[in-house]
């Protein structure tokens, strides 16, 4: 009987690592955005998880690779930080915040998995509207 109780804990004890280590991947890489309004493709973002905190760069624009971000300062939107102190909970990921670069507005941000996209909801309080960013490839070169 002892025998069979190791075993199961063994199991579970591999499982549990194992899921630990697909889920930090779950969220990183890059995405691809679509503009709410054209439904076109408009960015890509590359998520990064350093210490158990995630963040996110825009790290390629579909057009205008020279636009310049509705914020302090006028920074370029190409290799800015959007997606600031994330943490995983729950399902996804949660108590962090995004800059929208076109309105110059951040928001708090909760991010989940449907399938294999990214949603990605801003909000302030409880009323915020919802993004669906599709995954891309992680080998492709993009700029900062």
């Amino acid at each position: 009987m002892n025998m069979n109780r190791l075993i199961k804990f063994t199991f579970f004890s591999v499982f549990a690592c194992a899921a630990s280590m697909v889920s930090a991947k779950e969220f990183t890489g890059c995405w691809a955005t679509v503009d709410d309004e054209t439904k076109k493709l408009k960015s890509v973002v590359r998520i990064t998880e350093t210490n158990g905190v995630y963040s996110g760069r825009i790290v390629h624009l579909f057009k205008n690779q020279d636009a310049l971000a509705n914020l302090p300062g006028s920074p370029k939107i190409l290799g800015l930080q959007i997606i600031r102190d994330m943490k995983r909970g729950g399902k996804g990921l949660k108590d962090g915040e995004i800059t929208d670069p076109k309105k110059g507005k951040t928001y708090s941000c909760e991010i989940w998995r449907s399938g294999a996209n990214l949603i990605v909801r801003g909000k302030i309080a409880f009323i915020g509207r919802n993004q669906t960013w599709l995954p891309c490839k992680n080998d492709i070169k993009f700029q900062p």
